[in-house]
C-alpha cells in the first residue's frame, strides 16, 4: 500500500467531510485493507453521473488496495430514504426493487472492479427480523435526535407530514454497518445523519465506529441544480456515447474541474493540475471539456468510444453536417389530417425526438426544430405534407435527429 499521506490525498480529493479524520489515519495506519461500505436503494432502473460520484471514490479505494461492500438494499428501498426529501417517497414493490437491483448491479461494475467487489443485499437480514429485533435496535435511538435532522426538522417546523415508518430508514441503514462491519461508510453530503448513525450503532455495540465520508452532490448540465432525471440535466450512464459526448460538451466551463475531478478516471494529480490552470487563467476550457468527454466514453462505452464519439460531435456541430447514424422511419408516419396537413408536433414523437406530442409543440415553439435544415416558426405545429418527402431530416436542437425514409 501507500503511505498513508499518499492515500489521503486520493481519499480526501472531491470529499466534503470526513468524521473524523483522526480516526481514519488511525485505521489506515494499521497496514491492512478497511472495509468500505456504500448502501443503494434501487429505486430507479438506469444511473446517471451523480450516481456515479460515490462509487468512483469506491473505485478509489479498490486502487489503494482496501475491499469494498456494495450493500443493494432491497430491504431499505422498500421504505424509501427520506434524506433531503419533503414530502414522504412513494413506496415500491419488491418486483420493482429487484429489477433495478439487477440493473444498478451490471452499471455500477463499469466503475467498480467485479473481482474485488463483494455484493450484498440487505433484504438477506432485514426481512427475517423478528419483533424484537426490531424494538431492540429502535430502542437505541431517540425520536428527539432524529427530528434534528435538515429534512425532519424543515418537514415538521413547516407542519408537513412525516410517516413513522420513514424514522426506521437511519436505524436500519445504521443496521446495515454492523452486519458488514464497516470501517468506512460513504455517501452524499446529505447523507451524513445516516452515516453518523452507523457509528452510534456500532459504538452502542461495542464495536470500533466507522468513519462517515460524504461526497458533494454532483451540479448537472444547467449548471445550477443537482444532476436529476426529474431536472432533465442527467448524462445518464447507459447514453450513446455520442449523445454523452455531446452532453458533456454543453456543461458550463466553470464546471469542468468538478466534472473532471468527481466523474473521470484522471488520477489526482492531473485534476490538481486542472485545477491550477483554471486559477492562473492558462486553463482552456473547450479543449479540456473534449478531454473530459473523451475519458467518460471510454470509461462507459470502452477504450477508443471517446474518439468515436469526438469525431461524430466534429462532423455534426462543427462542420454543420448531419451525422450519418441517424435513425430512420418509415413514411407511413406522415399521416395528413382533414385538413390536409401534417400534426408536426405529433410526428416528432413517432420519430423518437419528442416523447410526446405535448413536448413537441414544446420544441416548435423553443425555435430549435427543423426541417432539412430550415427552422420551423413557433406555433406552427402543422406543415404541408410535401415538407416531409422522403429521405428529409427532422432535427431538433443539436443532438436529435431522423431521417423519414
Amino acid at each position: 500500500m501507500l503511505s498513508v499521506d499518499e492515500q489521503l490525498k486520493v481519499i480526501l480529493s472531491g470529499t466534503m467531510q470526513v468524521v473524523p479524520l483522526d480516526e481514519l489515519k488511525k485505521k489506515l495506519e494499521k497496514g491492512v485493507p478497511l472495509n468500505i461500505k456504500l448502501g443503494v436503494d434501487p429505486t430507479s432502473p438506469d444511473l446517471h453521473l451523480g450516481h456515479a460520484v460515490p462509487l468512483r471514490k469506491m473505485r478509489q479505494f479498490q486502487d489503494l488496495g482496501h475491499n469494498v461492500t456494495l450493500i443493494i438494499g432491497n430491504g431499505t428501498a422498500l421504505i424509501g430514504d427520506p434524506s433531503g426529501r419533503d414530502s414522504t417517497r412513494p413506496p415500491l414493490t419488491e418486483e420493482q426493487v429487484e429489477a433495478n437491483a439487477e440493473t444498478y448491479v451490471a452499471q455500477a461494475m463499469k466503475i467498480l472492479d467485479p473481482s474485488r467487489t463483494k455484493v450484498v443485499h440487505n433484504g438477506d437480514w432485514i426481512k427475517p427480523m423478528t419483533l424484537d429485533k426490531m424494538l431492540g435496535l429502535m430502542s437505541k435511538f431517540n425520536v428527539a435526535r432524529i427530528l434534528e435532522r435538515e429534512d425532519f426538522h424543515n418537514r415538521y417546523t413547516n407542519g408537513q407530514s412525516i410517516a413513522l415508518h420513514e424514522f426506521i430508514y437511519p436505524v436500519l441503514q445504521a443496521y446495515d454497518s454492523v452486519m458488514i462491519e464497516a470501517d468506512l461508510e460513504m455517501g452524499g453530503n446529505d447523507q451524513i445523519f445516516n452515516l453518523l448513525a452507523g457509528r452510534d450503532l456500532m459504538r452502542d455495540m461495542g464495536m470500533e465506529p466507522q468513519v462517515a465520508l460524504t461526497m458533494p452532490l454532483l451540479v448537472g448540465l444547467d449548471g445550477q441544480k443537482k444532476m436529476s432525471k426529474s431536472y432533465g440535466n442527467y448524462v445518464g450512464l447507459t447514453d450513446e456515447a455520442n449523445d454523452m459526448f455531446g452532453k458533456l460538451m454543453s456543461i458550463k466551463d466553470e464546471l469542468v474541474p468538478m466534472y473532471f475531478r468527481l466523474c473521470s478516471t484522471l488520477p489526482v494529480a492531473e485534476v490538481d493540475k486542472i485545477d491550477a490552470a483554471y486559477a492562473d487563467g492558462s486553463a482552456d476550457p473547450y479543449a479540456l471539456k473534449r478531454q473530459l468527454a473523451r475519458n467518460i466514453c471510454d470509461l462507459y462505452h470502452g477504450a477508443g468510444a471517446g474518439d468515436e464519439a469526438q469525431a461524430a460531435f466534429d462532423a455534426t456541430f462543427k462542420k454543420n453536417q448531419v451525422p450519418d447514424d441517424i435513425k430512420e422511419f418509415p413514411m407511413s408516419l406522415v399521416q395528413p389530417n382533414d385538413e390536409g396537413k401534417v400534426y408536426l408536433a405529433k410526428l416528432l414523437a413517432d420519430v423518437e425526438i419528442a416523447k410526446s406530442a405535448g413536448e413537441g409543440r414544446r420544441l416548435i415553439d423553443g425555435g430549435g426544430v427543423k426541417i432539412d435544415g430550415k427552422a420551423v416558426a413557433a406555433k406552427c405545429y402543422n406543415v404541408d405534407p410535401e415538407l416531409l418527402h422522403a429521405g428529409c431530416v427532422l432535427q431538433s436542437g443539436k443532438r436529435r435527429w431522423a431521417r423519414l425514409v
